[in-house]
């Protein structure tokens, strides 16, 4: 059982998607911090108030949800366009990747096709001296 576990956890899938869970923790931290320290102060200067989490109407705290809302579409945005961001560059690599790899029979099939227009050219010539 330790050994089936071992190849589990060593594949490429996952410790790639490991990565990626850390990599996207990290960057919603990132963009949670935007949000929090950056955009929603800004925001409640534009609106008037000082922060959004801080509405209520009695003991419901719809600022707290209304400030989740805002949290998850600027990461939602955020992970789009990096996203874009990184498929450009991978574009870009594909394009350079790509050649034309010709088997060997459509070798011989595109020489005997160039052999037989030449020959055509060749025997117009004669036919017109």
């Amino acid at each position: 059982m330790l050994n089936e576990f071992k190849k589990f956890a060593m594949r490429g899938n996952v410790i790639d998607l490991a990565v990626g869970v850390i990599i996207g923790g990290a960057f919603g931290k990132i963009v949670s911090s935007l949000v929090a320290d950056i955009i929603m102060p800004i925001i409640a200067m534009l609106v008037g108030r000082v922060d959004v989490a801080e509405l209520a109407i009695g003991s419901v705290k719809y600022g707290v949800f209304l400030q989740s809302i805002i949290d998850f579409l600027i990461i939602a945005f955020s992970i789009f366009l990096f996203i874009k961001f990184l498929s450009r560059f991978k574009k870009k690599e594909e394009e350079v990747k790509v050649e034309v790899k010709m088997d060997k029979q459509e070798e011989l099939l595109s020489e005997i096709r160039d052999l037989l227009k030449a020959e055509k050219e060749f025997s117009r010539k004669n036919e017109t001296s």
